[in-house]
């Protein structure tokens, strides 16, 4: 298996962990979803992006 499939895989499943992390913070409510809500969108956000710059490097290295 190829590092670069590694790494992929890895950043799609970090997007994922913190796309379910908003998510339950946004279940919670209240001072939770306050505090964690802007922070989680960020991350994910910069997840996301992470993916798709490290998808193009793959695409683009072939």
């Amino acid at each position: 298996m190829h590092v670069q499939f590694v790494v992929i895989i890895a950043a799609l499943l970090l997007t994922v962990v913190v796309m379910a992390l908003g998510l339950l913070s946004m279940t919670g409510g209240g001072t939770t979803d306050d505090a964690a809500s802007t922070p989680l969108m960020w991350a994910r956000v910069g997840a996301q992006a992470l993916t798709i710059l490290l998808l193009v490097i793959a695409i683009l290295s072939r």
